[in-house]
């Protein structure tokens, strides 16, 4: 049902916050979401795309912004995207429970 389908959305998007409760899980966890559900609830894949371009663009941010932070610039930088990370998924889960696929800003499109 759509009803099912947009909790189940938001429930991937909001997926991500359980790498703060067990390492890897935040990664874990909304891949194995996206990849169960996606063929019985064809309108999940583009938010398991979504999150999975997210996971994968933060990754490569907080690496390059890791290493710059040798030199001072990158810090700032870290910590915008430590609050990107957690404002992100929330307003996705948002628009999810509302039926709308929400792309986040800044992320690469790998899918």
């Amino acid at each position: 049902t759509n009803e099912e389908t947009r909790m189940w959305a938001m429930a991937l998007h909001l997926s991500q916050f359980d790498g703060y409760l067990v390492p890897l899980a935040g990664i874990v966890v909304p891949i194995v979401i996206w990849q169960v559900q996606k063929e019985d609830m064809p309108e999940l894949d583009i938010h398991g795309r979504i999150v999975a371009n997210w996971l994968i663009s933060s990754l490569i941010y907080f690496t390059v912004f890791g290493l710059l932070s040798f030199v001072i610039i990158g810090l700032p930088f870290v910590f915008a995207l430590i609050a990107l990370t957690i404002i992100f998924p929330i307003i996705g889960g948002i628009k999810a429970n509302q039926g709308r696929a929400w792309k986040y800003p800044l992320a690469i499109n790998f899918f």
